[in-house]
């Protein structure tokens, strides 16, 4: 069924209407032409469902730019699942740098911590000084 208003369609995408202004504002979507008559714009299921696909790639660690991407490489006949498979690819290598990154930090704040001796001034903290003079990476 078509013809949704922006706060059915919000609920059906399971967005809230903000949501849904902030995808038309940076062009993921098309706003709606508001009627003639001074009604209500509305929607079709088929922004429903791009909706639901952006906010999935989002959840997959896409950003608005590389949904965008997606979104035409969605909309262009002569795009096959190849070419959604290499962005997918990338996003992955870039998750895995970003795990091994955060691992490094949790294995450096583990020494700044293991070093602290809990108590004194903070003139003395071994967790400032280690910030202000980082330790040897290993």
């Amino acid at each position: 069924m078509d013809n949704l208003t922006i706060s059915k369609t919000a609920r059906r995408a399971g967005v809230g209407v903000e949501t849904i202004r902030f995808y038309e504002r940076k062009g993921l979507i098309e706003q709606p032409l508001k009627p003639r008559d001074g009604g209500y714009r509305t929607y079709s299921n088929e922004i429903v469902k791009k909706i639901r696909f952006i906010r999935h790639a989002q959840e997959l660690g896409f950003s608005l730019r590389e949904i965008e991407e997606l979104l035409n490489l969605r909309a262009d006949p002569r795009s096959d699942c190849a070419d959604v498979r290499e962005r997918a690819s990338e996003k992955l290598q870039e998750v895995e740098r970003k795990i091994a990154q955060l691992q490094q930090m949790g294995s450096a704040l583990n020494k700044v911590i293991a070093a602290c001796p809990s108590q004194g001034a903070l003139d003395g903290c071994s967790i400032i000084e280690a910030m202000e003079n980082p330790l040897p990476k290993n």
